[in-house]
């Protein structure tokens, strides 16, 4: 990666926010997100709804994107794409758009891991952390723990075994009786609340069997709160509503430490294991508060340092797709037109 590139045109449209950006002179010169609201009123991302919206939104979204970086499409030397995973309909809207540029204009397509790119998010701005470093993702679709080394090398140390962090978020924030996405409107009550007020069980896992620092579940912990919504009532002699009313604020604390020092805990131990110092936390759960200050609090006590990405870049953007795009076109890693949209792909 080098500011002598010529500018690279990134694409991201794995799920349900249409974006687009622009990396040139070594540095992000753009980035745009059109998000969809149409999946507000369903609690969650209706593929079909997203696919349709992207249809509509990619090309100003584009177009936008090369305006406010003052590049003319003439000007860009590559067209970086997410092709996975996400949902297949928007994956393919955006992979269609970029060879369809690519082609046209004559220059290389670079395809990127949409989880490569949360990883690389700590390199669109400075202070960046040194290879190798660990990697907490998480987010809606994905909780993993790696250590990240130079060539794109990753050395998985601990996944989630069912749900991710942010859908638990979201299926908490469903049984508290807020609205999607879950994670901030948690993120907001649990301010107001007492995290002492109800013990719920750790999702992290210790595997014994494997060299992993630690997996996690959190399908558990998105029950253990279901039980205490449904139980706790009765057991206080109020009505259901009546009692969530009051202790809606303390479940979301309780809910939110609970996640957040599990997920901190791992790190810690990896640091311990690794030797490595440096650690990033990506993804759109990193916006979360209450994970922000326990790794902050964490990396204070025990010396290690901690990156996290602005707050803009750790929910999907196509910032990261174009930092992580300028790394390996610097490493002279592109695609041909055959690349196809990968779903399920994992990093």
């Amino acid at each position: 990666m080098t500011p002598e590139q010529p500018p690279i045109l990134a694409i991201e449209s794995s799920c349900d926010d249409t974006a687009a950006a622009v990396w040139a002179g070594g540095r992000l010169a753009s980035s745009v997100v059109a998000s969809q609201r149409v999946h507000e009123g369903w609690g969650g991302v209706v593929p079909e709804l997203a696919s349709r919206a992207h249809q509509r939104l990619i090309v100003p979204t584009v177009k936008t994107a090369l305006e406010e970086a003052g590049v003319p499409l003439a000007e860009v030397g590559a067209i970086a794409v997410t092709y996975g995973p996400g949902l297949a309909g928007s994956l393919l809207v955006g992979l269609s758009t970029a060879k369809g540029l690519a082609l046209g204009l004559g220059i290389p397509l670079i395809g990127v891991n949409h989880l490569e790119g949360h990883v690389y998010s700590v390199f669109v701005d400075e202070p960046h952390p040194a290879f190798p470093f660990l990697c907490l993702t998480v987010s809606g679709g994905h909780t993993l723990l790696t250590l990240v080394r130079e060539g794109f090398v990753h050395e998985e140390l601990g996944r989630t075994r069912d749900d991710a962090a942010g859908e638990a978020f979201d299926k908490v924030a469903r049984l508290l009786g807020l609205g999607y996405p879950g994670g901030p409107h948690i993120d907001r009550l649990a301010a107001s609340g007492d995290a002492t007020q109800f013990a719920l069980p750790s999702p992290r896992i210790t595997n014994h069997k494997s060299r992993s620092v630690a997996d996690f579940s959190f399908s558990g912990l998105k029950t253990a709160v279901r039980y205490t919504v449904a139980d706790a009532p009765e057991a206080a002699g109020m009505a259901p509503d009546a009692w969530l009313e009051a202790n809606r604020a303390d479940v979301a604390a309780a809910f939110q430490h609970a996640a957040s020092e599990a997920l901190v805990g791992a790190l810690s131990d990896a640091v311990r294991q690794t030797g490595v110092q440096d650690v990033a936390i990506v993804g759109g759960v990193s916006a979360n508060s209450g994970l922000r200050a326990a790794a902050q609090e964490a990396s204070g006590a025990e010396g290690w340092t901690l990156h996290m990405p602005a707050m803009r870049f750790s929910v999907d953007n196509a910032a990261m797709i174009a930092v992580t795009a300028a790394f390996k076109w610097a490493a002279g890693e592109t695609d041909d037109l055959s690349l196809g949209a990968e779903p399920s792909l994992k990093l």
